[in-house]
Parts: C-alpha cells; structure tokens; sequence
C-alpha cells in the first residue's frame, strides 16, 4: 500500500468553489479507511457503518414517532436494506420498480444479518442525540430535536374538523401495517409501472400480492393494470400519488416536481371511486412527495438573498401542502378506509411528521448522507458511504489523475452533481473537465505529495447511485471491513 496518503482522521471535505466550506465527517477516519482497505485494488466502495448507524438513529429521532418506509433507490443494496429494516423505527420499503418490488418479496430476501445491531436508540445519548463517545462528531453534528414539530402539530389541529377521526384511522393503519411487516416487509412502488409481465407475476402471485401496492395517479394507469391483471386472482393493492407541487395563478406557476395530475382533494376522491369501481383492485393508501422542500437544501452555498428565498417559499409550500393534505385525506376515507397515508423525505421529516393526516415517512438517503444533504439547516448526517480511485497521472505540478471519476449523479445538470473528492484534503476538480468517464485531473495542494498507486477518497452526489458502479460494498467498522455484500449490480439486476 502507497505511505503518502496523508492521515486525516478528522476527514474533512474540500470541493469546488461552488461548494461550501468543510466539516467533519464520519465516526472512522480517513487514516482507518485505508488501514481496513489496504489489501483492495481501486476502483472500490465503502459503508463507514458507524456513520450509518448515527444516521438512522438521527432520521428515527427526526420522524416524531411515525414510521419510515425505507427508499430502496438510495441504498440499492439488499443485505443493507434488510439490516435497516431490523432498527426500529423502519418499516416496509419505498420500492422504485415493480420488478424489484417482486424481488425484493421473495421469501428472505430482506431478512437482513444484524450488523447494524437491533436498536437504533444505542447511537444515542440521554439527550436523544448520537453519542459523542461512540459515534465521533455525530454529536457535534445533530441539530435539536423537534424544533418545527410543535407549531406545525399546532396549525394541524386547527384544520377542522375530522382531526379525531383521522387519528384514530391514523392508528389503525399502523397496527395494519405492523401486522403486514410481521409477514415480512410491506413494499410500496413509488412510482406507476407500464411493465405489463411486471403486472400478470404479480397478479398471480397471492403472497407478492399482499404486500406489494402499486401507485397510480390516473384512469388511464388504472385501465393498463387492469387489463393486464385479467378478471379473476387476488387483489391487486393501490396507492394513490397526490401531487405535492405548488402551483400559483390558476396553474401558469408550478414550484416543485411535475410527478403527478392529481392536485386537488376532489381529483384525489374522483380516483379512489375508480379504483373502488374495479373490483380486483383495492385502494390501501395515498402517498405524497415535497421534493421542492424534502430534496432541496435550504442552506446552500451562494447568494444570501437565493437562500433566503428558498426558505420562504418551502414555508409557504409547506403550509399549503399541509391544508390541501389533509383534505385531499378527508375526502378519499370519504371513499375508502386507508391503510397508509405516506409522505416527506430525508430533508422533510420533522415538518412531515408533524401533519396529523400523515401515517408514515419515506425516506432512504439519509442512511448514506450523499454531497446533496450537506445543506441543510435542520439536520447534519455523517457522510457513510465512499468511493476510492487511484492515482495514475502527474500531468503537471500540483495536478494528478485518478483512474475513473465520471460517477455522475442525476438530475438537472451542474456542478452539484458531480463527485466530491474528500480525501486527502485539498483536491478539487478541474472546471474545465470536470469528472471523465476514464479518468479524471484533480488539482490542489495535496496533489504534489501524491504518488502514483495512491488513492483519491470521493463521495457521491446523491445516494444509491453509486451502487450502480460497483458490485460490492465493503462493509467498515473502525480500522476494519466486517463484510463484504453484493449491491444490486452485483446479484445482476439493474432495474433501471
């Protein structure tokens, strides 16, 4: 193993100009990183689990109390999703695809190994905050807790009526879905399927069948999954997708995700009497996702005013959200019982589970803590998961270059989608070139003590995609690997 990778235990990140300041990072350092993965050869992925640990533990304290439905988009990972699926707290999966939700239902697919231990309340202290002791700047990093529950639970409880009633639905629909995870995890599909194979396993495959819930959000998905289904099996469990989107003057101004035509409560009751008019469907919830105040930072680097006025309007959207909500609940029980009422995200979880209409969360990359969650105001989670590449190129002074790099996330194209080298600090990108699909130039001060075969520590833009580079996840505790588990690349799936 190269000696000139510097020890730096304390792991700060430094990135482009565009990105803020660095900070602490992760209970094991970068110095015990290398000391665990000294035998591997780059390109390689890890899980620091001690940060994962601390992470789950703080989205557990976030939730008030509700139950978090597990994204499995931003772990991607089955052995990780199932040891999530054992701390309490979490329960049933966020699931992307319908032939993963298949998947995912197979006898023991989720029954996860216990690595994680069986209680995310051991990352915490008596203040309910990680414990600095056991999980390093986890403690530093953990913001108060509840500080938007109350006046948010406040504004709910005058929303009229219907409030009671919805509470005690609110916990009938847990104890259901309790009972459904004792039979193994619930599975929602986030989103609608057009895969008509998908559709007939399903529809003949009792067991699937009762714990997978498709989503739709319109008649015309509803006939597609009818027609494919036939007339005859058991039910087929529906999800309705309310539009969580803010839209001003009639319509002309949407603020937020174009995901779904049903925006108002009487569109979200229209469909639930469709669903209910087809009689191998059954309507078992409705789920919602903010991802203008969930999946947007409200503390990023730029202009003051810019951020500011990201406040202002994910308050307002929130507030709107929040009434329309509700209502669009009142109006579909008005229809049909409801198992589930989900919504929110990692970003949105205190203001989430603060609406009373709301059951349960949906959250998932909070658990990995991407580049994208570093900028927020209400919560700070210890980066888990890492990339390394080697060092191959000494182009010119004060520059190297990794083999790799291009790891880009999704999304509407910028700097804040491109990998973040962290490790040893004082390396950044170049703008010119960003990161290549081969390899990628990185300049910085650090660059000169670098030799060739050193390695470069990188983080990714956004959670679960990184799995969709490397078929195994190196499983760190402290100064050493405890696993080794396949992502979903690596048992040879690739759901999209």
């Amino acid at each position: 193993m190269p000696s000139a990778a510097p020890d730096d235990s304390t792991r700060t990140d430094t990135r482009a100009a565009t990105h803020r300041s660095a900070r602490p990072a992760s209970p094991a350092g970068f110095a015990e990183l290398e000391k665990a993965t000294a035998d591997l050869q780059p390109p390689f992925a890890v899980v620091d689990l001690g940060a994962l640990r601390a992470n789950a533990a703080q989205m557990v304290r976030r939730s008030g109390g509700k139950p978090i439905r597990l994204a499995s988009k931003s772990l991607r990972c089955r052995a990780l999703i199932g040891d999530v699926l054992r701390l309490p707290g979490f329960s049933g999966v966020l699931a992307f695809t319908l032939p993963e939700a298949l998947w995912l239902a197979q006898d023991g697919a989720l029954d996860g190994e216990g690595r994680l231990g069986g209680d995310t309340e051991g990352a915490a202290g008596a203040d309910g905050r990680p414990d600095g002791g056991a999980t390093g700047p986890a403690g530093r990093n953990a913001p108060a807790s509840g500080r938007t529950a109350g006046p948010a639970r406040e504004d709910e409880a005058r929303e009229g009526a219907g409030g009671e009633d919805e509470g005690r639905a609110g916990r009938a629909e847990r104890a259901a879905v309790g009972a459904a995870d004792r039979a193994g995890p619930s599975i929602l599909v986030g989103y609608p399927t057009a895969d008509v194979p998908a559709l007939r396993r399903l529809a003949s495959d009792e067991r699937a069948a009762s714990r997978i819930t498709l989503m739709v959000d319109s008649v015309e998905q509803l006939a597609l999954i009818t027609e494919a289904i036939g007339p005859s099996g058991p039910p087929v469990r529906i999800c309705l997708d309310l539009d969580a989107s803010l839209r001003l003057l009639g319509g002309r101004l949407h603020l937020g995700m174009r995901r779904s035509p049903l925006h108002a409560p009487e569109q979200a009751a229209e469909l639930a009497r469709a669903v209910e008019a087809r009689p191998r469907l059954r309507l078992v919830g409705v789920m919602s996702y903010e991802g203008q105040i969930a999946g947007v930072g409200d503390n990023r680097p730029g202009p003051g005013l810019t951020r500011a006025a990201v406040r202002l309007f994910q308050q307002f959207s929130a507030r709107e959200l929040r009434a329309r909500r509700a209502a669009a609940i009142r109006a579909v029980r008005a229809v049909a019982p409801l198992e589930f009422v989900n919504g929110g995200g990692t970003g949105s979880l205190e203001q989430t589970s603060a609406e009373h209409a709301v059951t349960e969360l949906g959250a998932g990359s909070g658990i990995y803590a991407p580049v994208l969650f570093d900028h927020y105001r209400g919560f700070r989670p210890l980066p888990a998961a890492y990339f390394a590449l080697s060092v191959v190129r000494r182009p010119a002074p004060r520059h190297i270059t990794v083999l790799g790099g291009g790891w880009i996330a999704s999304g509407a194209p910028g700097t804040d989608r491109l990998p973040l080298p962290v490790s040893p600090a004082g390396l950044r990108l170049l703008s010119a070139e960003g990161a290549g699909e081969v390899q990628t130039p990185l300049t910085g001060v650090a660059a000169d003590g670098l030799r060739l075969g050193d390695r470069v520590w990188f983080r990714h833009a956004k959670a679960g995609e990184l799995c969709e580079r490397v078929d195994q996840l190196h499983l760190v505790e402290g100064d050493r690997i405890v696993d080794v588990v396949p992502t979903y690349r690596g048992e040879q799936h690739a759901f999209l």
